[in-house]
């Protein structure tokens, strides 16, 4: 099931407080990266983010569930409705998002 624009503008709206918070649309779900670096995705109209520590600090109840299926695991956000909490969580996340590879030149 493909996630829908809908709720990837919801899940925006909650982190409009952050800057350079882009997306880019995958198979019918949403890569989100902050500030250049990937934290996680909508996926199935669920907002999933990579199991770093801070974020399985932050979320210590949270579910792991996987995006898609071959996927490694990722944590399942459930406090969407919290737009304090998730600009929290993307800002802890951060320092500990990997620097993304530099594309290869052809």
């Amino acid at each position: 099931m493909a996630s829908s624009k809908d709720y990837l503008d919801f899940i925006l709206g909650q982190l409009s407080e952050l800057e350079e918070i882009t997306y880019r649309a995958m198979m019918g779900e949403f890569i989100l990266y902050y500030r250049g670096k990937i934290v996680g995705g909508i996926y199935d109209n669920r907002l999933l983010v990579k199991p770093v520590k801070s974020a399985i600090s932050y979320l210590p109840t949270a579910l792991y569930e996987l995006p898609y299926e071959g996927a490694k695991e990722m944590l399942l956000v459930d406090e969407v409705d919290n737009k304090e909490f998730l600009t929290g969580l993307f800002h802890a996340m951060y320092e500990e998002l990997p620097v993304p590879k530099p594309k290869k030149k052809k």
